[in-house]
């Protein structure tokens, strides 16, 4: 396991999560309640910036490696999967919509190592519509964490709720596209 900068940050991204989950359960009167929100929405904007900065530092610095291709993902779904849990216990998330998009985040994982497996990764390499997914579910994310209004925007919650719906639509839409190429790839093969 190669200790590089790009993977060490991944590492805290990780170490983030109980510290993220953990401010909303302390005893009260830890935090006011507006404090909390804030609080807990910064250490998962903290997280998320490590996501996009581990990347592009692994790239840039040429410090790619298989140990930090495999931890990136999970760190990234353990960190949206939590903050899942905790939007549904604080009844700011939808079960439905929360059980979407982590199954889908399993599913699609394990479709993407068993292709790995018989050479077909590409098949199933980061789409368009996969990236939107991500974009739509981070932002809900934050907005659901923070829930209070912002000054000038009293819809904090409902724009974070319309955002997590369409997170999950996207995802049922993004994770059809991964079935379809794993598919292609797939009755091209020769059975085994």
């Amino acid at each position: 396991m190669p200790l590089n900068l790009p993977n060490a940050l991944t590492w805290l991204r990780i170490l983030l999560i109980p510290l993220f989950v953990a401010v909303f359960y302390l005893y009260d009167g830890w935090l006011p309640a507006h404090s909390v929100n804030l609080v807990a929405t910064l250490i998962f904007a903290a997280a998320s910036l490590t996501d996009w900065l581990d990347g592009w530092l692994a790239r840039r610095l040429d410090q790619t490696s298989a140990f930090g291709a495999f931890l990136d993902p999970v760190a990234d779904k353990l960190m949206v999967a939590a903050a899942l849990i905790v939007l549904v216990d604080l009844g700011r998330a939808g079960v439905g919509v929360s059980l979407i998009i982590i199954g889908r985040e399993i599913a699609i994982s394990a479709l993407r190592e068993w292709m790995a497996k018989i050479g077909q990764s590409r098949s199933v390499a980061v789409s368009f519509v996969g990236k939107l997914k991500t974009a739509a579910q981070m932002v809900a994310i934050l907005l659901l964490l923070y829930h209070d209004p912002l000054p000038g925007f009293a819809y904090t919650a409902l724009l974070g709720s319309w955002l997590l719906d369409l997170a999950a639509l996207l995802t049922l839409v993004s994770m059809a596209y991964y079935l379809r190429m794993a598919w292609d790839a797939l009755k091209d093969q020769p059975a085994a």
